[in-house]
């Protein structure tokens, strides 16, 4: 296994062990084949275990297998404070009270601010005490390093980045997602300030292996290399130091043994020019089946009325080139989730976007068909409901 470092020098395993897909049978998590899966994993090197409050069972699961097999000194646990329940400083507490008790432990090794999407969202947390209580927290030893999960756009996550003394940040990334939420720009700007940067959704759910148009499939299966969709996703991520720790949701022996043998050989700077290029035509082969051609240069933005031109459209593509709930839900938590975001309907056609467009998009008519995919009639009240309860109060 290779290791990477967090900022107080310390080791931190490529690959981490993402907590929110442990097997389950009858409906609950499945112990005994989550235990050997969490153990072989240890064995190999991984000292990075990602988990999260929301996460059904997963904290009390790994908090009895850790207890159970004296693995609490051997490994990092990281777990989320779910900012979005959170009303007053008596709720912090509350919550992370419950956290210990379910993981076993008296100390969290990295505590992450869950599910970030608009800096409205890291205000809201200020003003009720969030920064006194980090540091009461850290002084006493129960909190090592702090940090935050994000989705949203790479603006609103330098924004966050830059108010906080972070210790570590949690962003999805993948060669998908290379200008979308955090992005390429923000995984270097957390680089950059010396923050690492953890990884999640490396594959998009595994999306860039089941979902995959059967020509790259064709063409991944025919390349001389032998690696599989799952290997060159991960390699592309591996190449780059400024990739802390890649999360891999493993929920069996042969996909620890694999992501494991892959984290050991990929070392940054491993990619060849031809590899990068292989990528792009992946990335092409995809995007085929999309329904705008939009690259998300946001040459377009501004908008004078606040609508995320690019991030409208790249949930619009997503329902194509992966599924439809796959991009109503890119949709909804990169745009939706935002304190002043826009729908397309707010659009008055004042054809701005389209005079700086270099693809030459019809901007305003593709907005009116993408909103109506996006956001068909019978969503649209669960969409405001949710968007009441993650954003209320800001």
């Amino acid at each position: 296994m290779q290791y990477r470092k967090n900022k107080k020098g310390e080791d931190i395993s490529a690959l981490g062990y993402g907590c929110m897909r442990f097997s389950t049978k009858a409906g609950r998590i499945d112990i005994e084949k989550t235990e050997k899966e969490i153990l072989a994993a240890v064995e190999a090197g991984i000292n990075y275990f990602d988990t999260a409050y929301i996460y059904p069972g997963s904290e009390a699961a790994l908090g009895e297998i850790v207890e159970r097999n004296g693995l609490r000194e051997k490994i990092n646990i990281a777990t989320k404070l779910p900012q979005y329940l959170i009303s007053n400083r008596a709720a912090i507490d509350k919550y992370f009270t419950e956290e210990l008790s379910r993981l076993r432990t008296n100390y969290v090794n990295y505590y992450l601010m869950h599910h970030l999407t608009d800096f409205s969202q890291w205000e809201k947390l200020k003003a009720v005490g969030i920064e006194d209580w980090i540091k009461q927290k850290k002084e006493s030893g129960e909190i090592r390093n702090i940090g935050f999960s994000f989705h949203g756009t790479t603006e609103m996550f330098k924004k966050i980045l830059d108010d906080y003394d972070w210790d570590f940040c949690l962003v999805q990334y993948n060669y998908l997602d290379k200008v979308s939420q955090a992005g390429e720009d923000g995984v270097k700007a957390a680089n950059a300030k010396g923050i690492p940067v953890m990884i999640m959704e490396p594959l998009r759910g595994g999306k860039l292996v089941n979902l995959l148009p059967e020509s790259a499939k064709k063409l991944i299966a025919s390349h001389p290399h032998g690696w599989s969709p799952a290997e060159w996703g991960f390699r592309w991520l591996f190449n780059q130091s400024e990739v802390t720790c890649v999360l891999s949701g493993m929920n069996s022996l042969e996909m620890v043994k694999e992501n494991c043998r892959i984290a050991d050989d990929a070392k940054p700077g491993h990619f060849a020019d031809e590899d990068f290029a292989f990528i792009d035509t992946i990335i092409g082969e995809i995007k085929r089946t999309e329904k705008v051609g939009c690259t998300g240069c946001r040459y377009c933005m501004p908008c004078p009325k606040g609508i995320d031109i690019p991030g409208i459209f790249r949930g619009w593509n997503l329902m194509y080139s992966e599924n439809k709930g796959s991009g109503r839900g890119d949709y909804f938590q990169t745009t939706i989730l935002r304190k002043d975001s826009s729908f397309a309907t707010a659009c008055v056609g004042c054809g701005k976007c389209e005079k700086h467009c270099p693809q030459n998009i019809p901007i305003r008519d593709m907005l009116k068909k993408a909103d109506k995919a996006l956001r068909p009639w019978y969503m649209k009240p669960v969409m405001h409901i949710a968007r009441k309860f993650m954003l209320r109060g800001k």
